[in-house]
């Protein structure tokens, strides 16, 4: 885990001992894998295919990026790969790890650089 994001007003806490950084309005994700920002922030508008952090929905009220295709990035292999808040229903992810907010709430304070997610099926 790298650093997080989080919406002002929409978690009931952002205590972590991970950097937190407020979502704001411009806030995008480079999922273009022939931009030289792949998988990297970037400010909106961006002239190529980025994700809006700022989105309508509940999934980035707090989300953590995952060391995941961050050093070093290869073309293709997955972009805003995040541990971040479910969808209603826990519906999949495209690749993301995702709990409840409850979930969130309680791991956040606890989450550091050092903290290694085990996926399990």
């Amino acid at each position: 885990m790298l650093s997080g994001y989080f919406r002002k007003g929409r978690l009931l806490t952002t205590k972590s001992k991970l950097p937190l950084k407020l979502i704001r309005q411009n806030d995008g994700w480079c999922d273009d894998p022939l931009d030289r920002n792949y998988n990297r922030p970037v400010k909106l508008p961006y002239p190529k295919s980025a994700e809006c952090m700022k989105r309508p929905d509940r999934l980035y009220d707090c989300c953590v990026v995952l060391d995941y295709n961050i050093r070093p990035r290869r073309r293709g292999m997955g972009s805003a790969i995040f541990f971040h808040i479910a969808r209603e229903g826990f519906l999949p992810t495209e690749g993301c790890v995702a709990v409840y907010p409850g979930v969130m709430k309680q791991l956040l304070p606890h989450l550091s650089r050092q903290t290694v997610i085990r996926v399990l099926r």
